[in-house]
């Protein structure tokens, strides 16, 4: 459970870690001892993206990443946009590539920073012209791409096999972060 969310959002009282039933079961959860607030703790739902240039997939280096390491197109979906709008919003913003084309690819999890991840595979076109978040890209054959087993590496492995190749996956941690994917929406 994550506990950075320390205060009542309602009337800044601090939370508790308290036990109550719902649903038919009991759950832990931080509870508002002074107005009943719960924090649900839900995940978040991520977009993610199997950019698609020229026959190439597109990987890309987010400037917060600490290691040189390179993952899909990924980001938050904002109020009032659909998923395939998210993604095309984030894939434009990101890297000012035009979508042609786009399908879902799968939904995964990803628990070790609680978010569920959706994937799609987007046909782009144009030139890439990175945003300030991003600061280098990779594009690669899509047999030449290493998967990684979590989050949108498992995304990544399903769009591999749907094309008929077998994804390899690497290690983890990699020997060499230079071409080696993460996961994280920033």
């Amino acid at each position: 459970m994550t506990t950075d969310f320390r205060f009542c959002p309602a009337c800044a009282t601090p939370l508790r870690l308290t036990g109550a039933e719902e649903d038919g079961g009991f759950k832990e959860r931080l509870r508002c001892p002074a107005c009943d607030f719960t924090h649900w703790n839900n995940p978040t739902p991520v977009l993610a993206a199997i950019v698609e240039l020229q026959g190439r997939v597109l990987l890309a280096r987010n400037a917060a990443w600490q290691h040189r390491m390179f993952g899909l197109i990924t980001g938050f979906m904002e109020a009032g946009e659909t998923p395939e709008e998210g993604i095309r919003r984030e894939i434009a913003e990101e890297t000012s590539l035009d979508v042609t084309e786009l399908r879902l690819v799968g939904v995964h999890d990803f628990q070790r920073m609680n978010q569920i991840i959706i994937t799609y595979h987007a046909v782009a076109q144009g030139e890439v012209r990175l945003s300030p978040e991003l600061v280098e890209y990779r594009l690669l054959a899509p047999e030449q791409v290493k998967c990684w087993h979590a989050g949108t590496g498992l995304a990544l492995a399903d769009w591999l096999r749907s094309r008929g190749i077998e994804p390899a996956f690497m290690d983890w941690p990699p020997p060499d972060t230079t071409t080696a994917p993460v996961d994280r929406a920033d």
